[in-house]
């Protein structure tokens, strides 16, 4: 049995874009050339790749047949590149990435940015929490990840990178505010930011602090940069990477709350595939990670 790339790629084309007639548009066919290519690919394989919901999602047997198109067309970026095609002639590759939403915010684009001024290439970020973006590396949806996982995924290599040192921060006229006297009584009422409600590390650094973290009211702003704009205009209380903190705790507009710093250990995990093009991206991003973050026994 042989899957011929054009209808794997055409799967992964219809994932990445959510509907059919998406898909078509990119890939300049009528939305019913693209549903007879997926018939064709379900019908060759006697297994069903996608699940026509909204927006259209993999299945198990899909996502394998993604992962294959995605590794596909590196390998054929690379063999072009080494048959020194101008690179000008090259359709760029596609290659999607997770990261989680600090990094994004803070140290991730600058090695991206070096990366697409010497290849011929452009990147789909995936943002999510540290916690869950090996996930979409197990389901074939992007080809690296920046996680807080140290085990590396099946048929992935991992590289320590270092790690997010948070640390927790209040406006002055805050502090003034809710958190005068007894610290942590006033945690109790004191409203708090959080990202979202997969977001614990308030409630790791109130439990230091001896509080219960379902005590104290929360405002929800599920954006990096807002999320820290959010604490310097005294919404609340909140642990900030000392990325996004530094100046205004030099400015004086932002203080310490004392209490320990939370490290998250960060590593990146891509396909274990031979692909120089993969390899640049892990060498920018490993390197510029090991130089920015506190370093940590697995970087």
């Amino acid at each position: 049995m042989r899957i011929p790339f054009e209808l794997a790629e055409t799967v992964a084309v219809v994932v990445d874009e959510g509907t059919l007639d998406a898909a078509a548009r990119r890939l300049h066919i009528t939305p019913s050339a693209v549903s007879q290519r997926i018939k064709a690919l379900e019908e060759q394989l006697g297994r069903v790749v996608l699940v026509r919901s909204k927006p259209v999602r993999a299945t198990e047997a899909g996502a394998a047949v993604i992962r294959l198109a995605r590794q596909a067309a590196l390998l054929e970026h690379d063999t072009l590149a080494e048959l020194g095609a101008d690179p000008d002639d090259r359709t760029r590759t596609s290659v999607p990435l997770a990261v989680n939403a600090d990094s994004l915010a803070t140290w991730f684009l600058q090695p991206l940015a070096r990366l697409s001024q010497r290849h011929p290439v452009v990147f789909e970020l995936h943002r999510d929490d540290q916690d869950f973006t090996a996930g979409l590396l197990e389901a074939g949806t992007v080809m690296g990840a920046v996680t807080s996982r140290a085990t590396p995924v099946a048929g992935c290599r991992v590289s320590g990178l270092g790690a997010m040192r948070y640390e927790a921060v209040a406006t002055p006229g805050f502090v003034e505010r809710s958190l005068d006297g007894d610290l942590p009584t006033a945690l109790e009422t004191a409203p708090l930011v959080d990202f979202d409600r997969r977001d614990d590390l308030q409630n790791e650094w109130l439990a230091s602090q001896g509080v219960d973290p379902s005590r104290p009211p929360r405002h929800y702003v599920p954006a990096s940069s807002d999320f820290a704009t959010s604490v310097r205009l005294g919404l609340g209380w909140a642990l900030l990477p000392r990325f996004q903190s530094h100046e205004a705790l030099a400015r004086g507009e932002l203080v310490l709350l004392g209490g320990p710093p939370i490290d998250v250990p960060l590593h990146w995990q891509q396909w274990n595939l031979r692909s120089p093009l993969l390899d640049a991206i892990a060498d920018e991003i490993v390197a510029e990670g090991r130089r920015v973050l506190t370093p940590s026994p697995a970087s």
